[in-house]
């Protein structure tokens, strides 16, 4: 096996994400079929217009949060399979020069598509096991008949079962793309080739200071580790703040749920982004520190690029929780009477802002004293 079992063990953060869609959109797809069966027994007006606004929830929640973690974890299956490529290059490459062909050496990335079968069994098992306390609480006051939790073999293919086919197809697909290049292209030292610059891109180059260049440089070379970085600030933003308004709008508990779901994907987003920058820019940090960059130098040119972006992903998922709070409020719980109106809340915005670029400046003051132990001998070495 060209690719093995170790080689996708890395892959912990598509596992992670797989759990927390499969988690969240189990217990309400779940929740959603089971409801569908008592409608029948609903006789009072009420009743139906609180059974309607349950339906219309749990299809939201799907659609919006499925939908947002499913394109992170397929954007980050296949960031790592260019990083794979690129960083194995040289032994792909003399594996086709001795006759294997792209579509032999892509059958062996299918095992990529296990870390999407561990996250999503696991957060399959964990929806059945919230499963009773979340029933309880959709349905706390009553008024809906009692809802039974069955078993629905449809949930279990479609979140678990195809999920896995799918990305170990995405898998072997996409590596069988990225594998149509030439033998000697793979075995160079640097896969991307030398572009025309524009006279007037090339004198405004000119103009800027190595860090600053290299910054900008670090920037375009991982587009997707930008995605990251920003989805790690979206997800910080978007469930600290929306988790302390369940309260007025579901339960303390649910709130408790988000925030612990929010944390997990930012944190682990975050975390595999930057080592994956520090670690793939350590030959640089090496020879800036040769040439007498101090560390604080190093740290602006190789991460100070993220720290804007980081912002913005924050502002967006700000808007993010605003707009699907509103959407709750004025669309689906619309002809509930009991329910609170929803406005924007500063404090609680600033709060978590504060929050944010506290853990944020933490995060950062520890990846700048990993960068301070790179061992300049050690990669002169290699």
């Amino acid at each position: 096996m060209l690719v093995g079992i170790k080689n996708a063990s890395k892959l912990i953060g598509i596992s992670i994400i797989a759990c927390c869609a499969v988690l969240v959109c189990t217990m309400f797809v779940n929740f959603y079929l089971d409801a569908r069966l008592i409608e029948s027994e609903i006789t009072s007006e009420l009743s139906m217009v609180f059974y309607h606004a349950q339906i219309s929830t749990s299809k939201v929640v799907c659609l919006v949060s499925g939908g947002c973690l499913l394109l992170t974890a397929v954007i980050m299956l296949l960031f790592y399979i260019k990083h794979y490529i690129d960083t194995h290059k040289k032994e792909l490459g003399i594996l086709k020069a001795l006759g294997y062909s792209n579509i032999k050496i892509a059958k062996s990335f299918w095992v990529f598509g296990i870390s999407t079968f561990i996250g999503t069994a696991i957060g399959y098992a964990g929806a059945f096991l919230i499963m009773p306390w979340f029933y309880a609480l959709q349905n706390e006051d009553r008024i809906l008949p009692e809802i039974t939790i069955n078993f629905h073999p449809s949930i279990l293919f479609y979140f678990v079962v195809l999920p896995t086919v799918c990305f170990s197809a995405l898998s072997v697909y996409y590596a069988w793309y990225k594998l149509k290049k030439p033998v000697l292209l793979l075995l160079k030292d640097n896969l991307q080739t030398a572009s025309k610059t524009p006279n007037h891109r090339m004198e405004k180059n000119r103009k800027l200071s190595f860090v600053e260049d290299l910054k900008r440089n670090t920037l375009k070379s991982k587009k997707a580790l930008v995605f990251f970085i920003m989805f790690a600030s979206f997800c910080f933003s978007a469930m600290t703040q929306m988790s302390f308004r369940m309260k007025d709008f579901s339960s303390e508990m649910m709130g408790v749920m988000m925030l612990v779901i929010g944390l997990v994907l930012a944190f682990t987003t975050l975390f595999l982004a930057i080592t994956t920058v520090i670690k793939g820019n350590t030959k640089t940090i090496a020879m800036m520190r040769v040439f007498g960059y101090s560390q604080k130098e190093c740290c602006r040119a190789i991460l100070g690029g993220y720290r804007p972006l980081s912002y913005i992903g924050f502002i967006i998922g700000t808007g993010y929780q605003y707009g699907l709070l509103r959407l709750m409020v004025d669309i689906v719980f619309k002809d509930m009477g009991n329910v609170p109106a929803y406005k924007f809340d500063v404090s609680l915005m600033l709060i978590s802002l504060t929050a944010f670029i506290v853990i944020y400046e933490i995060l950062m003051y520890v990846y700048s004293e990993k960068i301070k132990k790179i061992s300049i001998k050690e990669i002169m070495i290699e």
